[in-house]
């Protein structure tokens, strides 16, 4: 009796049905965003970049090693602001991989070798991340692994599927 009732009852009862039912199942049936805080009981980083990054239950985790700025050719240029490119580049190559993007990014772990050099950085990391803000740690160090690095760059990403 049901199965042939549906039919007509479906049109009559969903528009009463759904205000209800929806405020309790799209949060089920919606993946779950990252929430950025940015506080305003502490000082502003620069770039108002966040304070901390809210990773949602059941997100998938990925952490990337640190990406420098050497080429898949081997090359590594020779300017700060071209290797910060590369090596954002290879972080862009690393979050496909994991089917993510910059926007999945929680926080990035950022080394220099010249603070002269962080100017550069903060401008493309600006560009390439647009209105996504994670934090993020960046030190100032006297080298990095080969004598030619001038930044190295690693990424934390989360994203529910």
């Amino acid at each position: 009796m049901l199965p042939t009732m549906l039919p007509t009852m479906l049109p009559t009862m969903l528009p009463t049905m759904l205000p209800t039912m929806l405020p309790t199942m799209l949060p089920t049936m919606l993946p779950t965003m990252l929430k950025v805080h940015v506080l305003d009981g502490l000082y502003r980083h620069s770039s108002n970049v966040a304070h901390g990054v809210e990773v949602p239950a059941g997100a998938r985790l990925l952490f990337t090693n640190g990406q420098v700025g050497t080429r898949p050719d081997g090359t590594t240029p020779g300017t700060a602001a071209e290797q910060v490119e590369v090596a954002f580049e290879r972080v862009r190559e690393v979050l496909r991989a994991a089917r993510m993007d910059f926007a999945d990014v929680v926080r990035f772990d950022v080394s220099v070798t010249d603070r002269a050099d962080l100017a550069a950085f903060v401008a493309i990391r600006d560009r390439v991340m647009g209105a996504h803000k994670p934090g993020a740690t960046l030190i100032v160090v006297a080298g990095l692994a080969r004598p030619e690095l001038k930044i190295e760059i690693g990424a934390v990403a989360a994203k529910v599927d």
